[in-house]
Order: structure tokens, then C-alpha cells, then sequence
């Protein structure tokens, strides 16, 4: 069973850091793409960035370049997102998806996802 938990978001003021884990089990996660995407209340799921499966290609939303670096260590099976920067408009659960910024919505979003809130 693939098994996707997402930590480390919490509550930080606008220009605060956070860095987000997503422990991942149930497929091999060394072959596959990644991504973030996000949902805020009231809102559709909106891709934030994406990885390849051996880390060498990244990719990010126009809203998120240059302030989020996404990373992933295939030994912990682990994926990061690194927020910098953070403004109000972050404000959304985050969840970490299997594959790519095109092919992710048929995999689904399958985890709790973790909180992330900018505010001061």
C-alpha cells in the first residue's frame, strides 16, 4: 500500500522559513517523480513543484520560484520542500504526491497532508 506522510509545516510570520518532510512507502520510490501541491481552504489543489526521480530535474510554480527548493534523499526515502520567503498567500496544507507536475492528478493525493500558515 503506498503510503505518503507529510510533517514539519506549523504556524510562521510572513519572510519565516519551514522545511517540509514526506516519508514515503509502498512503491519504489527511487523511480518515481514527485511533488508538493497545496489546497487552501475553499480553493482547487494547485501544483507547487515537482522532481525527478533521481533529483536532477526540478520544477516549480511561477507564485513559489526562487523562494521553495525541493530536494529528496532516495537512501531515507524521503522528499523535502524548503520554504522561504513564506507570505500569507502560502497559507494551505501541503501534500507530497507521486509524480510529475503532469502526471500526479492520476496518482491522486493520498496523505494528510500538513498545515502550513502565514500570518503575524
Amino acid at each position: 500500500e503506498v503510503q505518503l506522510a507529510e510533517s514539519g509545516g506549523g504556524l510562521v510570520q510572513p519572510g519565516g522559513s519551514l522545511r517540509l518532510s514526506c516519508a514515503a512507502s509502498g512503491f519504489t520510490f527511487s523511480g518515481a517523480a514527485m511533488s508538493w501541491v497545496r489546497q487552501a481552504p475553499g480553493k482547487r489543489p494547485e501544483w507547487v513543484s515537482s522532481i525527478s526521480s533521481d533529483g536532477g530535474g526540478t520544477a516549480y510554480a511561477d507564485s513559489v520560484e526562487n523562494r521553495f527548493t525541493i530536494s529528496r534523499d532516495n537512501a531515507k526515502n524521503t522528499l523535502y520542500l524548503q520554504l522561504t520567503s513564506l507570505k500569507p498567500e502560502d497559507t494551505a496544507v501541503y501534500h507530497c504526491v507521486r509524480g510529475g507536475r503532469l502526471t500526479y492528478s492520476s496518482y491522486g493525493i493520498r496523505g494528510q497532508g500538513t498545515q502550513v500558515t502565514v500570518s503575524s
